[in-house]
């Protein structure tokens, strides 16, 4: 009964404010308002979700955390899609998501309701690996060097003698009867 109640109360206030508003400006005015708040939240939505994308993508490169851009994101996208619902009030609310000090406001309010509810959210990873005593450093920017590299020599050595090298060869597949060198990743082609 809770969930249904603003699906009931919303359409009331909707038609209420639609008869003082037609009833101040007039009927037309007030049906221009509606398309209009409409027109603007398709672009609102278009613009700022492409906006909201490369927020969390740089975010994301310069390996920060990405929930705050992904959350105002959010809010912004909400605002947009309220502008769209015709209604007067649903287009105050999207007006007022827009401001981003509200939109500020409004999700310091949520997190300290989630942080109440006992909702906290790690982004650390769980996994342990032992790598001796210094922990695995993160990347961090773009910057960042490593600063433990490890200096090594190769060198390429000569075929074995002619024994040891018929070892080396798949025993299935068609080659297998012919002795034929396979391509099973340990010879060298």
């Amino acid at each position: 009964m809770r969930l249904l109640l603003p699906f009931v109360i919303l359409p009331i206030l909707e038609i209420a404010l639609f008869i003082q508003v037609g009833g101040l400006i007039g009927v037309l005015p007030t049906i221009a308002l509606v398309i209009g708040s409409s027109l603007l939240g398709v672009a609102v939505m278009r613009r700022q979700g492409m906006v909201a994308a490369m927020d969390v993508q740089r975010a994301m490169q310069e390996f920060r955390d990405p929930a705050r851009p992904m959350a105002h994101g959010a809010l912004v996208m909400i605002a947009g899609l309220l502008l769209v619902v015709p209604g007067l009030f649903t287009s105050a609310l999207g007006l007022l998501l827009l401001v981003p000090a509200l939109r500020e406001l409004l999700l310091g309010w949520l997190g300290r309701k989630a942080g109440a509810a006992g909702m906290r959210y790690d982004y650390r990873s769980t996994a342990s690996v032992d790598f001796g005593d210094v922990p695995p450093r993160q990347r961090r920017g773009a910057g960042w060097q490593d600063e433990e590299i490890i200096d090594a020599e190769y060198s390429v050595q000569d075929d074995p003698p002619q024994p040891v090298r018929q070892g080396l060869t798949d025993q299935q597949g068609p080659g297998a009867a012919s002795g034929r060198r396979g391509n099973s990743g340990w010879t060298r082609h």
